[in-house]
């Protein structure tokens, strides 16, 4: 079966957008490589439709700068799954969209998995799934910067408790924690 994952970059004091994420986002090779690793890991991409719009603008020409094209490879070709209520299928991006309330469609898309199901971004897909208990794990990639401004990550979720699975620290000062939901 497979795990959601809310996967986010951040910065300290928990913005995860920007108007110029290059300011506080660190892209070093260590922490560069184990995130692709993950995306190889993974089964799927699980995104809301603001996610899914402004990424699925972006990431098809990645792959025309050689320094993102194993990212864009792996990430232009991963299955994509969309909860929206507002767009009609079929999508562009190797996307479909999730027919129907996501709270029930999440479950079987994690027993039709064996590999991870990834939510990039923290709006309010991540906040649905996190709020009903359908997130397995949340993977922060802690990057060495407090951003004044902006939204901060699951701002009105929880309480929830974590228990913290794994730390890694990388020479650029990034941190990948993983956390579980306690009791889970």
């Amino acid at each position: 079966m497979g795990k959601v994952i809310i996967h986010n970059q951040v910065t300290v004091n928990g913005a995860f957008e920007a108007p110029t994420p290059e300011e506080w986002l660190e892209l070093d090779a260590d922490s560069g490589d184990a995130g692709l690793e993950q995306l190889i890991l993974a089964d799927a991409l699980l995104l809301g439709r603001k996610t899914y719009e402004g990424l699925a603008a972006v990431w098809p020409h990645l792959g025309e700068d050689p320094s993102m094209s194993h990212y864009a490879e792996r990430v232009n070709g991963m299955p994509k799954y969309v909860a929206s209520r507002t767009l009609t299928g079929p999508l562009d991006w190797n996307a479909t969209l999730i027919e129907g309330e996501v709270v029930q469609a999440v479950p079987a898309l994690k027993a039709k998995h064996t590999g991870n199901l990834i939510v990039s971004g923290c709006g309010e897909l991540a906040h649905t799934l996190a709020t009903e208990g359908l997130v397995d794990e949340f993977w922060f990639w802690v990057n060495p910067h407090v951003w004044p401004s902006g939204p901060r990550i699951l701002d009105g979720v929880g309480p929830i408790r974590l228990q913290l699975v794994a730390t890694t620290p990388y020479r650029s000062g990034v941190v990948w924690l993983r956390y579980r939901p306690a009791g889970s």
